[in-house]
């Protein structure tokens, strides 16, 4: 059986047909469809500062689509620790797990847009020690007990009804081993062996019996259409947008699944990542990678598009692989 994500990072660049409130609007009736289809997980990502408005609150919106849903697990992959005071994001986490009945996970990222650290006035070479420090806060805020933090004593109140699971991000084989000593999940950015061999020879030194590795793995995107040909005429766009803008903020350390080699729409094409099918195809790669990403509004897709090819995943995919 495959497991099927939708996430969202609502970008709208400048020749997209539609609007932020637009596409915020059509991203809630779309976790209700998923919600009420049985889509396994919806995933939102965080950037700051980006000229197209890519989403900044991720929590704020995960809020929201709980609110709107009964039964959708939502992850916000990466969530930006660093980025974030400790405590505060204990509070609303703990909120989130609340209202949501246990269905909010996070993958705890570094952040590497150098912009983004400017933006928040914090040195991007504190990034590991302030992630390191904010899964410690994590964990202590959950207790609802007082503790020390940062020289002064603070308690978070109320307690989460579940344990929240946190896994941690990266690439690199610091992250990986990171991971094991924080005793985390670990979920690698790029489908890389030797990371998670890294990753589970350290939690064997450290002594963490429970570490597992989630891989990434297949398209980013995936669209569903009766005419591949005809609708990458205009997916063309979005896709281009999307690959280069998010090539250009890649740092000589970070590595990604969904990065994208290349400047014109044929290598768009080529990479894999953005792809467009008819049924049967999606079928395929269904069964064959275990996995499907609907990214319905991806680069600022018409929702009216969007929803053409969600609808036809509906009734043309679904049943065959589930």
């Amino acid at each position: 059986m495959a497991l099927v994500v939708i996430r969202f990072d609502l970008r709208v660049p400048p020749f997209a047909p539609t609007t932020h409130a637009q596409q915020y609007a059509a991203c809630l009736e779309m976790c209700r469809w998923a919600d009420a289809l049985g889509i396994d997980l919806c995933v939102l990502s965080e950037h700051h500062g980006v000229d197209d408005g890519f989403l900044p609150a991720p929590l704020t919106l995960a809020a929201a689509i709980a609110g709107a849903t009964k039964r959708l697990p939502i992850n916000v992959a990466a969530l930006l620790v660093p980025l974030h005071d400790p405590i505060r994001l204990a509070e609303q986490l703990a909120v989130l797990d609340l209202l949501s009945g246990g269905r909010v996970s996070i993958v705890a990222g570094l952040g590497y847009r150098h912009e983004e650290f400017e933006m928040a006035g914090i040195r991007r070479a504190d990034r590991g020690e302030l992630l390191e420090e904010g899964i410690e806060v994590l964990r202590k805020a959950w207790t609802g007990e007082a503790f020390t933090f940062r020289g002064r004593t603070v308690r978070v109140t109320p307690r989460p009804a579940h344990p929240l699971t946190v896994f941690l991000g990266g690439s690199t084989p610091a992250a990986a081993r990171r991971a094991a000593r924080l005793r985390t999940a670990f979920l690698p950015a790029i489908a890389d062996p030797k990371l998670e061999e890294i990753y589970l020879e350290e939690c064997q030194r450290v002594g963490f019996h429970h570490g597992f590795v989630m891989m990434p793995g297949g398209p980013g995107f995936v669209h569903v259409s009766k005419d591949p040909e005809r609708d990458w005429q205009w997916i063309g766009p979005h896709a281009l947008y999307d690959a280069t803008t998010y090539a250009a903020w890649q740092t000589p350390e970070q590595r990604s699944q969904v990065y994208v080699q290349g400047h014109t729409l044929a290598d768009v094409r080529a990479s894999g990542v953005y792809q467009v099918l008819t049924p049967d195809q999606c079928i395929v790669l269904a069964r064959e990678q275990g996995r499907v990403v609907l990214h319905p509004l991806m680069g600022g897709i018409d929702p009216v598009r969007a929803w053409e090819s969600l609808r036809l995943f509906e009734h043309e995919v679904w049943p065959y692989i589930r």
